[in-house]
């Protein structure tokens, strides 16, 4: 082991990596170090003691890793500038496998952590903290493009432009990460199979999370909360296949899911809750199942555009339900139809939604469930459940 300190035989950085050998690990201590892009090109450790400092000289990037096996440990990158012609990061790795970024700190960077063509690592247990203030001039803080096999845990993400970024990623796990505050997505991925979700929080980011043009996602558990705005959505689902969707909890979003061209797609147990629509279905969407989910106190509880074709949805409960349970199986007697007449008149003219909570809607509302003209009469739960189920996802709360 080398170590590196400002009253140590080796004062810099640079000088140490040069002087240890592979496999071996550079010990920074604590300080502050003024460095222009450090490329590491041997397997090694750098790990960080009493919390030293890398600060851009020139606004550049500070790291990229350019060998197998490297591990970053501990250390807290700072001030890489904004670029609109590359995308500078504070620490890259480059087509390389079986690295670890753990424990560090990085403030005021454009991108965070981005992995390029990498394979088989681990990005763990990381605050990456921006300022952004537009899309244009942020960048993400966890950037992911054609990647395999790779884990996002426990990470801190704040104020950029997407906290968590999928481009071609495949076979990858993104648990136990807190992305809040970013302009545009707290997730955002596309064209990445096989991958899965599970316990995340992403709350108030600009418009909620997006998950497009993929096949075999899985999400578990996961807190959608407080993405509200104009266009905000808590989850939007774009041309998925073959997904699986359960104990989710979407709280006051704007638009809980946005589906749109998807197929295949499980929502089970999954908790909507005072949202302004819980599920909004736009065209394509078909095999669909919805079960064992809680509707509770949405303005809309289901939205459709088109027919739902061979969609099923059964055994939900719905806060709106008003019917009764005779013979006390926990099942309602008579079905559930949860699209409401205004929700049309919204769709045709947005501008109307000032009339919400107004007598006028209750009357057309009142009036369309007493006798239905207009609703969808295939859209039902005919066996609407009585009581709430349980989700694992509420002990965000």
């Amino acid at each position: 082991m080398v170590e590196v300190c400002a009253s140590c035989e080796i004062n810099n950085i640079e000088t140490g990596l040069d002087t240890i050998d592979a496999c071996d690990t550079l010990l920074i201590n604590g300080g502050q170090y003024q460095v222009e892009n450090i490329v590491i090109k041997k397997s090694m450790t750098l790990i960080g003691k009493n919390n030293p400092t890398l600060v851009s000289k020139s606004g550049d990037e500070i790291l990229t890793l350019l060998a197998d096996h490297i591990t970053i440990k501990g250390i807290t990158f700072k001030d890489v500038t904004t670029s609109y012609i590359n995308e500078r990061s504070a620490i890259r790795v480059k087509r390389k496998k079986h690295f670890l970024i753990e424990d560090n700190t990085i403030i005021n960077c454009f991108f965070g952590i981005y992995l390029e063509h990498a394979k088989k690592g681990f990005v763990n247990g990381n605050t990456i903290l921006g300022n952004a203030t537009s899309e244009a001039e942020s960048g993400n803080a966890i950037h992911a493009w054609y990647c395999e096999k790779i884990e996002i845990n426990n990470n801190e993400i704040k104020g950029h432009r997407d906290g968590i970024y999928f481009e071609f990623v495949n076979e990858s796990i993104v648990q136990n990460n807190h992305s809040e505050l970013n302009t545009r997505y707290g997730l955002h991925f596309m064209f990445s199979n096989d991958d899965v979700y599970l316990d995340n929080k992403f709350i108030n980011n600009g418009v909620g999370v997006a998950v497009m043009f993929s096949r075999r996602i899985q999400m578990f558990r996961n807190l959608f909360h407080h993405n509200w705005g104009r266009s905000s959505y808590g989850l939007l689902l774009k041309e998925i296949y073959d997904a699986e969707l359960v104990n989710n909890h979407f709280e006051e979003n704007t638009i809980g899911i946005f589906v749109e061209g998807s197929n295949r797609v499980n929502y089970k147990r999954n908790t909507f809750k005072k949202n302004g629509w819980a599920i909004k279905f736009s065209g394509g969407c078909e095999t669909n199942e919805i079960t064992e989910n809680n509707f509770l106190y949405n303005t809309m509880d289901l939205v459709v555009s088109t027919q739902l074709n061979d969609n099923r949805i059964y055994h939900n409960y719905w806060s709106e339900y008003t019917g009764y349970d005779l013979d006390y199986d926990d099942l309602g007697d008579i079905p559930h139809f949860p699209v409401k007449l205004f929700s049309y008149i919204v769709n045709d003219v947005p501008e109307s939604i000032v009339l919400m909570r107004s007598l006028f809607v209750d009357i057309i509302n009142f009036s369309e469930k007493v006798s239905p003209v207009f609703t969808p009469k295939d859209v039902a739960d005919n066996t609407p459940s009585m009581v709430i189920f349980e989700n694992k996802a509420d002990d965000y709360k």
